[in-house]
């Protein structure tokens, strides 16, 4: 009998990105449900059951751990989940597992939020703010350099093997241009990119939904993104 589509409820974002690719190198069966976060559909109440954050990307998956269906949130779980749904991109022994958790945690807790702070100074911040565009261009290239020096010593990001670490962290280099990097300063982590770039399954991943993105221009898309909306009481 056929597996479940595990439905995605997703945009193409970095975060959403990673989980569009790992269920892609898995080769999971999946539905993609876009949740436009330009337009608030984040906030809408079933999604909000799912993403309590209402953040991007959540999955049900139908054939939970128990065999009943499970919902998560956070792309830093949900690739967790996966890897211990399939068995693959998350090794079994401690040494190795712990390696690749910490480059992940390493993720989530460095390389998205500081190159996302990057992204909205430069980019999005409707005052360019010199001291904030500073900061957070620097620690774009002080982070980019972390990952350079793991990967004099590595192959992949925690180590000889593919991981959802490499997963994690591939979607938000993408844009190193409007972080202020030039890739050719890192020349061993532009090995690793274009070495995973190539992958069949990453190029599939980050097409799903890509073709829905737009440039955010309008004063209502900005206010929903990044005004008091997200603070409001949802």
């Amino acid at each position: 009998m056929p597996a479940s589509p595990i439905e995605v409820y997703s945009w193409p974002t970095p975060n959403g990105h990673k989980i569009h690719i790992m269920l892609e190198e898995c080769e999971l069966p999946y539905r993609a449900h876009p949740v436009n976060i330009g337009k608030g559909d984040q906030f809408a109440p079933d999604f909000l059951q799912i993403s309590p954050n209402n953040k991007i990307p959540a999955i049900t998956d139908p054939d939970g751990p128990d065999g009943k269906p499970i919902s998560l949130f956070e792309s830093g779980a949900i690739l967790v989940y996966l890897a211990g749904k399939t068995g693959k991109f998350l090794p079994t022994g401690d040494r190795e597992r712990y390696d690749v958790l910490q480059w992940l945690m390493f993720q989530m807790g460095g390389v998205g939020p500081m190159l996302g702070q990057a992204h909205h100074f430069r980019i999005y911040a409707p005052e360019k703010i010199a001291y904030a565009i500073d900061r957070y261009s620097n620690e774009a290239k002080r982070l980019y350099g972390v990952i350079d020096k793991q990967l004099s010593k590595n192959k992949f990001i925690a180590g000889k093997s593919y991981s959802i670490a490499d997963i994690a962290i591939f979607p938000w280099l993408r844009s190193w241009e409007n972080q202020g990097i030039t890739l050719t300063d890192f020349p061993r982590l532009k090995d690793w990119f274009d070495g995973i770039a190539a992958r069949p399954a990453v190029q599939r991943g980050v097409k799903v939904l890509a073709d829905l993105r737009q440039p955010i221009t309008g004063d209502k898309e900005r206010e929903i993104l990044f005004g008091k909306t997200q603070y409001q009481k949802h």
